[in-house]
């Protein structure tokens, strides 16, 4: 099922790039409209830049995640019939795909809460939501229009703190609650953030180079830019993607198997320097 969560491209209309706003920041070289299609889509919904994202002022379209959402409203919701073959379903297929972005959110933590063993008491609730989530991933754009999502987000996220607790009191003596702090450019290097509750939190610049955050629990935890170098993440609680693609990393960086380590990040590697003859030189 994780699977299913993953983003496929190949199988998306460039939802992402179509359906969603642009503003002109640090993570976007331009502006755009929802709905106004990218720059550079191509004609055959892939990105052109994509390969140099980052170098061409875009950072921004590294760390997104549609958690799966793009490919299921695309072939799933809308049964493979894109955007411009038929005009007229464009705005109902970027509506369709912005619920269906939360559902696939949903379903990827309450997947996750599933496979953690401190949870097995919540598991019969927890499979129940899972099942419920996924069951109304398959209705109609209409149906999904008329989703109290809000609603649904809140009953899932009583089972979510509740897993949450189950594992951060796995660690002897609790871990440290920094639930929706402010922690932009702290200094947590080397830090015991083991089994802390991190929700919400802001760590945006933070140094947690080499800081323990084994067990920690960071669903909505802003990492941009935070320096995870050195850190151990291992059974970290409800990390994701576009989380760890926010941050800055080396091959130090311990990761939950869930997540891959992002290609922007430090290799790690040292090589001894040499020093150029006279002729070679470099100013």
């Amino acid at each position: 099922m994780r699977s299913e969560l993953r983003a496929d491209c190949a199988n998306c209309f460039g939802l992402c790039c179509v359906a969603l706003p642009f503003t002109r920041s640090g993570g976007f070289a331009a502006d755009k409209d929802a709905g106004q299609p990218c720059a550079n889509l191509l004609d055959d919904f892939r990105c052109g830049i994509h390969a140099h994202l980052r170098e061409k002022g875009f950072p921004g379209c590294t760390v997104f995640d549609c958690f799966g959402a793009g490919q299921k409203t695309s072939q799933v919701t809308f049964g493979g019939r894109d955007w411009r073959a038929e005009p007229g379903t464009a705005r109902r297929m970027f509506a369709a795909f912005g619920i269906m972005r939360q559902l696939h959110e949903l379903l990827w933590y309450l997947e996750e809460a599933l496979t953690l063993p401190p949870a097995r008491p919540l598991r019969g609730e927890l499979g129940k939501t899972r099942d419920e989530v996924e069951r109304l991933t398959r209705g109609s754009a209409e149906e999904l229009a008329e989703l109290d999502v809000a609603a649904l987000r809140n009953e899932a996220n009583e089972l979510l703190l509740k897993t949450g607790e189950l594992v951060r009191g796995q660690v002897p003596g609790g871990g440290k609650n920094h639930r929706g702090a402010d922690l932009m450019g702290a200094g947590l290097r080397g830090a015991d953030l083991r089994g802390a509750d991190l929700r919400g939190a802001y760590l945006i610049g933070a140094d947690l180079r080499r800081a323990d955050l084994r067990m920690a629990e960071v669903i909505g935890a802003d990492f941009r830019d935070a320096d995870l170098s050195g850190a151990d993440l291992t059974g970290c609680v409800f990390l994701t993607q576009a989380q760890v693609n926010a941050a800055k990393g080396d091959a130090a960086t311990r990761l939950p198997p869930t997540v891959r380590r992002p290609s922007h990040w430090r290799s790690g590697r040292t090589s001894k320097r040499r020093e150029p003859a006279a002729r070679n030189c470099r100013s």
